[in-house]
């Protein structure tokens, strides 16, 4: 199989659950300490040895170009206060061999069909996605670097899991796992949001994917679901039949940023780990304990 060097970002949802933060800025460009989470998921990819990043965009994801693009006027001004450090950081969001390419989502219609856009720039590679909702904080290799690494030598496509509260099935697609037969952690079945009481197991996908072109064939074949939209859950389910499709359980924290919880607990765990900001944070939770 060739190397990934292509991620998606689906970044066309409206980001409902933070109004009325998000009703002019996307959800993707809230800031978790000092980066917007947008970036966070493009870093990660970029360490992965990805070099080319595919945003699904809307109408609405303006923010989001402007942000991986230069700032003449920004950078002058910086550089003529002679804030240095400052315009490097500006200027090194991201590494000059990463190219970034837009493609309009027409219409929300689902995390399936906004894959399925990113087609033609994808064509007949396998690739990644991630869904800057989720940030996944890793202490070594992030989350697309140890599936990339996996996918080189299994060679199939691979969907990180987490063990979740039995309780909580029904935020998550859940995936059964085949018997063991020596090959990982092979799945047998996925499904989106059960019930608890109808879950096959508490192993819960989390928003990063690494995907064969096969499943663009099947994302076309997939019927749109609740609310008309194509969902990859059934779509990967659809895939599972031709192809071998791998549970893998990441090494990393990940935080629900499409939450409020989740979006605070990013920063407080985040800004605990920057010296200039550790001691704020630790006051203030002594003031309100």
């Amino acid at each position: 199989m060739k190397r990934l060097r292509k991620a998606v970002f689906p970044v066309a949802g409206l980001g409902t659950r933070f109004l009325p933060a998000t009703k002019a800025l996307p959800k993707e460009m809230l800031p978790v300490v000092d980066k917007p989470l947008i970036q966070y998921a493009a870093e990660e990819a970029v360490e992965a040895g990805i070099d080319h990043l595919v945003f699904v965009t809307g109408h609405t994801k303006k923010a989001i170009e402007d942000h991986f693009d230069r700032s003449p006027e920004l950078e002058a001004a910086l550089e003529a206060k002679g804030r240095d450090e400052l315009l490097e950081r500006v200027r090194s969001i991201l590494p000059s061999r990463a190219t970034c390419l837009y493609i309009r989502q027409p219409a929300p219609l689902g995390l399936g069909h906004a894959v399925l856009c990113a087609r033609p720039a994808i064509g007949n590679e396998p690739f990644a996605v991630l869904l800057p909702d989720d940030l996944v904080d890793c202490d070594g290799p992030g989350c697309i670097a140890q599936m990339a690494r996996r996918f080189e030598s299994a060679g199939h496509a691979l969907i990180a899991v987490q063990s979740v509260p039995r309780e909580e099935t029904d935020r998550y697609g859940i995936v059964s796992l085949a018997p063991p037969d020596g090959g990982g952690s092979r799945i047998r079945g996925i499904v989106e949001k059960p019930a608890p009481a109808q879950a096959p197991s508490t192993l819960g996908v989390v928003g990063r994917y690494v995907l064969t072109p096969g499943i663009f064939n099947a994302l076309e074949n997939t019927a749109a679901g609740a609310g008309g939209e194509i969902q990859l859950t059934d779509a990967i389910a659809a895939l599972l039949e031709r192809e071998t499709v791998g549970a893998f359980p990441f090494e990393g924290t990940r935080y629900d940023c499409g939450s409020k919880g989740g979006f605070l607990a990013a920063n407080i765990r985040l800004a605990l780990r920057r010296p200039e900001l550790r001691a704020v944070v630790q006051a203030s939770a002594r003031e309100d304990g």
